[in-house]
């Protein structure tokens, strides 16, 4: 049981709460993949080390930290940043010297890392690479944490579009878009967990992200979801 008191997603062209309840009404993949989202609250010596994947959660979760101290926060993304780590692998396949800076950055907590240099903030952090349904454990980690006694988590949901050598292999990320969830004790929203019996073939089913499903439900104020993954079945209530 939680509360989402506030949410703030971005994905290119999708940047107001208007833009995304025009979106959630009306679903599209977004053509212009080349926007980066506005981070200039940030000074640009700080800003100059931030990827794509990185400006998208500081751009959803920086605004929802404003006015909170020691805000644990819980970082998803199922593919991390996968444009750092094929520029690494080209190198490294031409034989030539690779950048210890862009090797620190493309690990898969490095976000969390730099959030926390960059806001002083000591609070429990943990950074998750799950399944399609990421979400969920992402929001089951923050619930712990609640229930832990944090006043608020914050959870940040993250995907960068992969480069097209990736393609084979990863077809769930239709443009790149980050979710923010600020959480808070309550009896708002309750997540269970069930068994799916329909096995593997959910997969397919689902045209978008967990995620951006999530994100359509706030937008358009939906009381009830249903995100199923192999043999699990999520089940989201909204209580009120």
């Amino acid at each position: 049981m939680f509360n989402i008191a506030q949410w703030r997603a971005w994905a290119p062209g999708l940047t107001s709460f208007e833009d995304w309840l025009q979106w959630s009404q009306n679903p599209t993949v977004s053509c212009n993949t080349d926007e980066s989202p506005d981070v200039s609250f940030l000074p640009a010596m700080q800003r100059r080390r931030l990827s794509r994947l990185a400006r998208m959660a500081f751009s959803v979760g920086w605004p929802l930290a404003e006015g909170h101290e020691q805000l644990p926060l819980v970082y998803v993304s199922r593919h991390g940043e996968t444009p750092r780590t094929f520029d690494i692998l080209s190198d490294l396949a031409a034989e030539q010297p690779l950048s210890p800076t862009q090797f620190s950055l493309s690990v898969h907590n490095s976000v969390i890392g730099l959030w926390s240099i960059m806001r002083g903030e000591t609070s429990e952090m943990t950074a998750l690479a799950a399944a399609g349904d990421g979400l969920e454990h992402g929001v089951m980690e923050a619930a712990s944490l609640l229930a832990e006694g944090a006043n608020a988590v914050l959870l940040v949901i993250a995907e960068e579009l992969p480069p097209t050598a990736y393609a084979p292999w990863i077809n769930d990320v239709p443009f790149p878009y980050a979710l923010g969830l600020l959480l808070t004790p309550g009896d708002e929203w309750q997540l269970t967990l069930s068994a799916n019996s329909t096995g593997d073939s959910v997969k397919s089913h689902s045209e978008w992200p967990h995620a951006l499903n999530l994100l359509r439900a706030l937008s358009t104020q939906q009381s009830a979801l249903q995100h199923p993954w192999i043999n699990r079945l999520w089940n989201w209530q909204h209580n009120h």
